[in-house]
């Protein structure tokens, strides 16, 4: 089945959701916010579903974050774009079922930011990490609320000051991926974890859940949307958006 831009499949007790962009690095689209909204939606209506699955099609992205071809242009824009996304991002978190992000490529951007919304990450040896907004003069919304209590506050602001990614190795080490492995393991090993949780008591699994995301979410988003805009009248994003369209280094002033 297919929502949007995303695969919808069940095997078993658990559905599977494949972001299926790949010519755009599965980009955080229209069809893919849809996609990821309704899909989640399914996971969570449907009792013979225990645990979901969300992974990128093809081999180089999970997701690549925000789609620029479609940046707004103005503050106004800027806070009607954010408000439809980080409902999307933090989605996985809303969900009371457990979820796995098998991230298969890059995650970066808005990408990282779905991936650690779920309950667990499971990354290929060859994935990469990062929040690379500040190369476009911009900060990540949903992870400068997330980020630091997984990594701490001085690497979450290295890893959004600097922009720069991290391996998957890197990202084990620093507790956002629970382990890394093989490319071609890597949705058995999902699977294979997916089934283990879908064998335990559902209703423990579900207040474990509630139990450990209690007190994320909240006056924290509405934070986010209102102070993000804000940065759209900047010339340093205008030049750091134009710079990525044009394929050039940013000049920032």
């Amino acid at each position: 089945m297919r929502i949007g831009s995303v695969e919808f499949e069940t095997k078993g007790r658990v559905a599977v959701l494949t972001l299926d962009e790949p010519t755009k690095l599965n980009a955080i689209s229209l069809g893919i916010r849809q996609g990821v909204t309704e899909g989640l939606a399914k996971i969570e209506s449907d009792p013979e579903i225990r645990v979901g699955i969300l992974t990128g099609r093809g081999d180089k992205a999970f997701c690549a974050g925000a789609d620029i071809s479609t940046f707004p242009e103005s503050p106004e824009q800027a806070r009607d774009f954010i408000a439809g996304v980080l409902p999307v991002l933090e989605a996985p978190e809303r969900c009371r079922k457990p979820l796995i992000a098998a991230v298969n490529g890059i995650a970066f951007g808005g990408g990282f930011e779905l991936a650690i919304a779920c309950d667990f990450i499971l990354a290929s040896e060859r994935a990469k990490f990062g929040v690379p907004e500040i190369q476009l003069g911009l900060l990540p919304g949903f992870a400068l609320l997330r980020l630091h209590q997984i990594v701490g506050r001085p690497k979450a602001k290295e890893m959004s000051m600097l922009g720069e990614p991290i391996s998957a190795a890197e990202a084990v080490s620093l507790g956002i991926a629970l382990r890394a492995v093989a490319p071609e393991q890597l949705m058995d090993e999902a699977m294979a974890f997916a089934e283990k949780l879908a064998a335990k008591p559902q209703m423990a699994l579900q207040m474990a859940k509630s139990f450990y995301n209690k007190g994320i979410g909240g006056d924290d988003m509405r934070y986010a949307i209102d102070a993000f805009p804000f940065l759209f009248q900047t010339d340093d994003v205008k030049e750091g958006v134009a710079a990525f369209r044009a394929k050039r280094k940013p000049v920032f002033k």
